[in-house]
């Protein structure tokens, strides 16, 4: 058996209350499997929490201060762990945020804009300034510079395989003025070819097609279940159900086969870009 690897306790406040579990749990003589008797959580989740890459869910906070008998220790950090997580990013999506840097796998639908991971920063900025127009500058700045430090993750040697679909309209339609609409078709296209990603775009011509009420994302994990997040315009939810995770799944494999082919799709974000760089966008 490999040596177990400590975790350091110094890099977030999620590693610092993950170290602190174990060891509270390792004094108490509880095994993974011990401790997780009685949650809704397993033991590779807890495994996860230990090592800091998740952050403890409030039932699980709950059940842990009881088996333990921290007196409450691990309910009152949680708010901690949440705010030193969010970063910028709404509350509701502070975890995926999380995951997405430990995912194997990452597979999207975008039917409303193009996914976060792929957006510029002109983009990204348009997308905030338009959903959320209450906010303060700083605050929108703030929401910005976590999209695109989220997009980090194509910069590691490490990073998860993408698979993303979006419907033709988002490229067709400009958000942003035409030279960063080309900007950020670009991107998208340098992103996907350079990462041996895959996308597809489903054509204006589908009109009935799965998945047609909303936007989905799937993450799978080296050594976690997969889950799947979806959203709403002011909330967000992360689905683990295995049942539920592997109907969401049937779902987008039934999607990619209504989607053009991904060099077709790839050629059309290209040439869609060199046509707004030349005035010839479809208006």
């Amino acid at each position: 058996m490999p040596p177990r690897k400590d975790t350091d306790a110094s890099a977030n406040v999620p590693s610092f209350y993950g170290a602190e579990l174990r060891f509270r749990r390792e004094a108490a003589g509880l095994t993974l499997e011990q401790l997780a008797e009685g949650s809704f959580r397993g033991i590779p989740f807890l495994s996860l929490i230990e090592r800091g890459e998740r952050r403890m869910p409030l039932d699980l906070a709950r059940h842990v201060d009881k088996r333990l008998g921290t007196d409450g220790f691990f309910e009152r950090r949680c708010e901690d762990a949440r705010k030193a997580k969010r970063s910028g990013h709404a509350e509701y999506f502070a975890d995926v945020a999380e995951m997405e840097k430990h995912a194997e796998s990452i597979e999207e639908w975008a039917p409303t804009l193009l996914p976060g991971l792929l957006q510029t920063e002109a983009y990204a900025l348009k997308v905030v300034q338009t959903g959320l127009p209450w906010l303060r500058p700083e605050t929108v700045d703030k929401q910005v510079t976590a999209r695109m430090t989220r997009a980090k993750l194509w910069q590691r040697e490490e990073r998860p395989s993408f698979w993303a679909i979006v419907r033709e309209e988002l490229i067709r339609k400009p958000l942003v003025s035409p030279e960063e609409m080309a900007a950020q078709l670009e991107h998208i296209a340098q992103v996907v070819r350079s990462t041996q990603g895959v996308l597809q775009i489903l054509p204006e011509t589908a009109v009935a097609y799965p998945m047609m009420m909303g936007m989905i994302k799937v993450m799978t994990f080296p050594d976690a279940p997969p889950v799947v997040y979806t959203e709403g315009l002011h909330s967000g939810q992360l689905i683990d159900y295995p049942a539920l995770v592997k109907d969401y799944r049937r779902s987008y494999d039934l999607l990619r086969a209504a989607a053009l082919a991904p060099e077709t799709s790839l050629n059309m974000i290209e040439q869609t870009a060199e046509d707004y760089r030349n005035g010839k966008h479809r208006a």
